[in-house]
């Protein structure tokens, strides 16, 4: 794709009038993807009540969107690459409205279920070839890193604001929780067809699609994830065996990329060490921050009684990485470098949680404040700098295969964290008394700061770079190997 950037701009981060109009519709499609998530979450109880579910059924309604989301991720982002990101993020995008609008007029189970799966295939396809868009259309440095900045602050904006619309939604009816996603995803296909450049379709080399790569890591992740996110409601044996066959498929799938003439991911790429750390830090991140956001919930209105739409505003706040992203992140990575942001980030994103460790089953708000401000703010310091760690440098002709991994780890991180706090508030919660239900929730808190903590050590082994110079040379190696100049790569 040509580039989206005026080559008069000298490098600064200003951006043409077509450059913004592209970022905005593919921020609407990550603000689409994020509050269509959060919307669900708040409306599940008026969906049993009106479909009649058992509540291992409606696990499933959430269930499936993870599974189609997080097992096509990375086949998505090969898709984007090898036929055309602008192809892709239109088609799936079409798939994406079709499919919210199935679930909105669902009078069964398993039509939901089953609408929300493909949902989640559509949106594993569509956002890495939306990001791929931005990482290849913008110029790396200031301009590439403002736009990726502007996207994830609006990824983040969208699961905040989905908590409100979602209650507000909910009260109507729950099926506007699907057909709301209808409306703005048409709106986003009309501007995306009108103002996203065609780019010719990528150059056939004569090579066939990796469809045995495609098929078991595909298989892969979907156990991994289907083992880990059902942890908390299955035996340990299930759990085990599952987790166990998805490791040996990722093997299987090592060997088969190691003999590929046309890898689905070509493992030298994971000799960038930036791109390794991202996805490690990326991975705890998402964990600690859905763990978080999971027992806080349950807290509020288990405890204290508090109502959907009181929950949905307390939380609220954590959204103050939707402005902050956009705003103060630019400047400090400007000043400081990327993986000086995240580490900073990551460590306060671990005093967050600490802070909330000791909630009492009297707190008021005011006494919550500190962690949720915190967290939004540590949010808005890591996540979109991991964005641009994980993709800079890496060639244009695998930037699909980047941003696919990075949102993998996203969205495994996401399912990881949320079983490991069910699984250790359930075994430390011995009875339905406040002060039992408040044992079991300070137990599990230790997770989300475990988490952070540990993110912030992988991130730290990146301190001893340069701002500007991290993981320069790898990249150039790597751009040699897949055939682009080592020059460009280190532009």
């Amino acid at each position: 794709m040509s580039t989206l950037h005026s080559p008069s701009n000298g490098g600064t981060d200003r951006m043409s009038g077509r450059a913004w109009g592209v970022l905005f519709v593919l921020c609407g499609a990550i603000f689409l993807e994020g509050i269509d998530v959060a919307m669900l979450n708040v409306a599940l109880p008026s969906i049993r009540e009106d479909l009649g579910m058992s509540t291992g059924m409606l696990q499933w309604v959430m269930s499936a969107y993870v599974l189609g989301y997080g097992g096509f991720m990375l086949l998505g982002g090969r898709a984007a690459d090898l036929f055309g990101r602008r192809r892709m993020f239109v088609f799936w995008l079409v798939v994406f409205l079709l499919f919210s609008g199935l679930g909105g007029l669902a009078t069964e189970g398993w039509t939901l279920i089953v609408a929300r799966f493909v949902t989640g295939v559509a949106a594993a396809f569509m956002i890495p070839a939306g990001l791929s868009i931005i990482t290849t259309g913008f110029e790396e440095g200031p301009q590439r890193n403002k736009a990726l900045l502007v996207y994830s602050g609006t990824a983040a904006g969208g699961f905040s604001l989905g908590l409100v619309v979602g209650g507000l939604l909910a009260a109507i009816s729950w099926r506007w929780v699907f057909f709301a996603p209808v409306i703005l995803s048409l709106l986003v296909l009309v501007a995306a067809v009108a103002l996203i450049p065609r780019s010719p379709r990528p150059e056939r080399t004569g090579e066939g699609v990796d469809l045995a790569g495609a098929v078991s890591v595909t298989a892969a992740i979907l156990l991994l994830v289907f083992g880990v996110e059902r942890a908390a409601h299955a035996s340990a044996a299930m759990t085990t065996g599952t987790i166990a066959a998805g490791l040996v498929l990722f093997l299987v799938f090592i060997a088969i990329e190691r003999r590929s003439s046309s890898p689905l991911v070509r493992l030298g790429i994971f000799r960038h060490g930036g791109l390794v750390r991202a996805n490690l830090s990326g991975m705890l991140l998402a964990a600690g921050f859905f763990g978080f956001q999971f027992i806080a919930v349950l807290y509020l209105q288990e405890l204290r009684g508090w109502s959907t739409l009181e929950t949905s505003f307390a939380l609220i706040v954590i959204g103050v990485d939707a402005i902050l992203s956009p705003t103060l992140t630019p400047k400090l990575v400007a000043r400081f470098g990327n993986t000086r942001v995240i580490f900073g980030g990551l460590l306060l994103a671990a005093l967050s949680y600490a802070l909330f460790l000791p909630v009492g089953a009297d707190w008021t708000y005011m006494a919550m404040f500190p962690s949720l401000i915190i967290l939004g703010l540590a949010f808005s310091l890591a996540y979109g700098p991991l964005t641009i760690v994980a993709t800079e440098g890496i060639a244009e002709e695998e930037q699909g295969v980047a941003g696919g991994l990075l949102y993998t780890s996203f969205q495994f991180g996401a399912a990881l964290g949320l079983s490991s706090v069910a699984a250790v508030n359930i075994g430390a919660t011995h009875g339905t008394t406040p002060a039992a239900l408040l044992d079991g929730y300070q137990a599990a808190l230790i997770v989300p700061l475990a988490a952070a903590l540990a993110a912030a050590f992988v991130s730290a082994f990146g301190l001893r770079s340069r701002p500007g110079t991290e993981d320069a040379q790898p990249a150039a190696a790597e751009a040699t190997e897949v055939g682009v100049p080592a020059v460009e790569a280190s532009r």
